[in-house]
């Protein structure tokens, strides 16, 4: 049985003795990273800097909540903003499995710039088994590359470091507990961020329809949660469809995009069953998706398939 405790014990003094000088990590603010940056600092302490990138694809206010995170955690950091980089480099790209590996490619530039004018040789990074596993290599099959293993360039000036390489998500949230990080029970958001909730090209004004959809999402689930209407799901999100279709505003046809609701249950992401979410509160999000994305989104669906066939992100 998994002890995180041990685990903890084990960590701490493994990467200790194994980084000598600086180091960098990659941070989030999702549950692998922020875990992993709490265990670095506990070995090196001030020698350890987080390392935040705002790519311009994430999460309605995630800037402002990991800024507190970190600081809440006493963990040393550092945001940088390189959205204009990353928007530029998915221009025109529309196929999933390069906006992953342009995606990976950028956040090792940026970290390698990061990690120069910190002086430091090390990245750490929050990669747990699903990660590397899906990512395919040897006998393994490549489901989709995750933005930290297959969507690494083929060189890089930095030594990688994953302290959590062989834990699910479950135990990383054990070890989360442990350490008394209020921030364990937070669902997984992938590292591509929304690029990957737009389906088709990624362009600015298609990450803030799915970024307002994704609140909304976040917002009401939550709160029926806190009203005691459901069970909270392992992870829920919104995902902007390529396709347009008809409708109506008022007397007049529409033409607009297409939002998919996606809702499941999970204990490590390896598996997952779609979420059996009340058709009134599906509703209540359509409605309000709708009528805040007025003009440009005109349908909502939600998905009602598993993991397998399907995976649990749409790319």
């Amino acid at each position: 049985m998994f002890k995180a405790e041990e685990f903890i014990d084990e960590c701490v003094e493994q990467h200790r003795k194994k980084i000598s000088g600086k180091a960098i990590i990659a941070c989030s603010g999702g549950v692998d990273s922020t875990v992993a940056a709490v265990l670095v600092s506990r070995a090196i302490g001030d020698r350890l800097l987080a390392i935040y990138v705002d790519t311009g694809l994430m999460r309605k206010g995630e800037n402002e909540d990991v800024d507190g995170m970190l600081t809440e955690l006493k963990v040393n950091h550092r945001i940088v903003d390189a959205s204009d980089e990353f928007f530029d480099a998915l221009k025109g790209v529309t196929d999933p499995e390069r906006k992953r590996k342009i995606i990976g490619e950028r956040f090792i530039r940026v970290f390698e710039r990061e990690a120069k004018k910190f002086g430091s040789k090390y990245l750490i990074q929050g990669t747990i088994a699903p990660d590397w596993i899906e990512s395919g290599g040897g006998i393994r099959d490549t489901i989709k590359s995750h933005h930290n293993v297959g969507g690494l360039p083929d060189t890089m000036d930095l030594e990688i470091i994953e302290p959590l390489r062989d834990l699910y998500k479950d135990e990383v949230r054990k070890v989360g507990r442990a350490l008394k990080i209020r921030f364990s029970e937070r669902q997984p958001f992938p590292g591509p961020a929304l690029a990957i909730r737009v389906m088709g090209e990624v362009t600015r004004e298609a990450v803030e329809l799915a970024r307002e959809a994704n609140a909304i999402v976040e917002e009401e689930l939550q709160a029926a949660a806190a009203k005691g209407e459901i069970e909270i799901p392992w992870q829920y999100f919104a995902v902007l469809l390529s396709v347009k279709s008809v409708g109506v505003q008022g007397d007049i046809r529409a033409y607009g995009r297409t939002i998919a609701i996606r809702a499941v249950g999970s204990v490590d992401g390896m598996t997952a069953n779609y979420a059996r979410i009340p058709h009134e509160l599906l509703e209540r999000m359509s409605i309000r998706i709708t009528n805040t994305l007025k003009d440009r989104v005109n349908r909502v669906v939600y998905d009602i398939t598993n993991k397998p066939p399907a995976t649990i992100e749409w790319e």
